[in-house]
Order: structure tokens, then sequence, then C-alpha cells
């Protein structure tokens, strides 16, 4: 049943991005500062290894390519968001490694410095799911290392791209992490659409142990 529903997911995604340009979804962003500062505030090296779960077609990886960051992967479920961020980098693109997974079946080949998750984790809603995604991030992560973990905030949209999600606090991702996890900081975002429509997201940064 699992692996039904990933195909499913695999299936939404692909259509999504098979469809419509990056610019023309509700999660756009050209700049997504957030998740610049928080991850500027882990004061890592710029030779730490990233990993952008979910980044599919984000900006987020040209911003770190610019700023100096040189081991970046991006992971997504969908091959054609992976294909719209590597049309828009150009030659860039082969500073990036890029994977074509669901999350919840993938294993690193190499532990990270730090997970990034805008909005991944928010669309699992059933518990076996999100637990085999906290399984692959305790197994990509190395000790020392920092996730960001974000989605639609309490109070904010219950549905994204036609798909039900579920919206996390810091208490009830403590509840699916465990022990070696402390909550650093949780910052509140007002997501303006391309639209101009507004989306409440939390963002939540974590350091392992």
């Amino acid at each position: 049943m699992t692996e039904a529903i990933g195909d499913e997911r695999h299936t939404h995604w692909q259509s999504v991005y098979g469809t419509k340009a990056p610019g023309d979804v509700s999660w756009f962003q050209e700049r997504p500062d957030v998740s610049l500062t928080l991850i500027e505030a882990t004061g890592l090296p710029s030779e730490a290894a990233i990993l952008d779960v979910g980044g599919g077609a984000s900006t987020l990886v040209d911003h770190l390519l610019a700023s100096g960051h040189s081991s970046l992967a991006v992971l997504d479920i969908s091959e054609a968001a992976l294909e719209h961020a590597r049309r828009r980098l150009g030659s860039e693109a082969d500073r990036v490694q890029w994977i074509a997974s669901d999350v919840t079946r993938w294993r690193a080949a190499a532990p990270v410095d730090l997970w990034h998750d805008r909005a991944v984790l928010h669309f699992l809603t059933a518990r076996p799911d999100q637990e085999a995604y906290f399984d692959t991030l305790r197994a990509a992560l190395k000790p020392g290392g920092w996730a960001i973990i974000a989605g639609f905030a309490p109070g904010g949209p219950l549905k994204c791209s036609g798909l039900e999600i579920v919206q996390h606090d810091a208490e009830s991702l403590a509840a699916l992490l465990d022990y070696e996890f402390r909550l650093i900081d949780t910052r509140d975002e007002v997501h303006h659409t391309p639209w101009g429509a507004e989306q409440a997201f939390r963002y939540h940064l974590f350091w392992r142990g």
C-alpha cells in the first residue's frame, strides 16, 4: 500500500511540474529568505554538505551557489522539477548533485551536515510515511548536524496543490524525532503566492547532538 501511495505521489508531482512553470505554482519564491537566514545561523562552513529535500525547482540552490557553498544536493520525487532547476542553472548545475527519489524510500550515500525541507513533510499525512521520512533523516544527518523543517503553520492552509497536508509545530515534530534533536529556533513567515494570496509557514531549526 505504501509503495502504491509513493507511486501516486510521483505521478502527481510529475504532472504538476510537467504542465506548469516553476513561477506558476503557489509555493514559488524568488528568494527563500527565511531558509537562507536559518542556514547562515548554523555557522556551517561553505564546504558543508547541504541536502535540499523536495528542492525540485526551488531557487534555494541558486542562492547557496552564489554565496559560495560547494557541496550541495537536491532531492525531489519529480524528475521534471529537477530538470527545471538544471535548465535554469545552466553550466552551474554541474556543481550540484541531483537526486530523483521519494524521500520515504531513499538512503544517503554519504552523510550530510544540513537537511533542509521547506514543504515535503507536511504532505506526508500517514504515520508510516512520516516515520519513514524521519528514518531517512536520521540515516542521512551527521551527529552535530542541522535540520530545517518547514511547512504550513497551524492556522494556515489545509491543502496544497490539491492535496491534504498536516500542520506541524515544535511539539508534533519532537514526537517524531528523538532525544538527539534539540529545537534551536522557530520562524514564522507569511508567504505571498505569485497571485498575491497569503500562506502561513513555520520553520523549525533543530540541532542533532
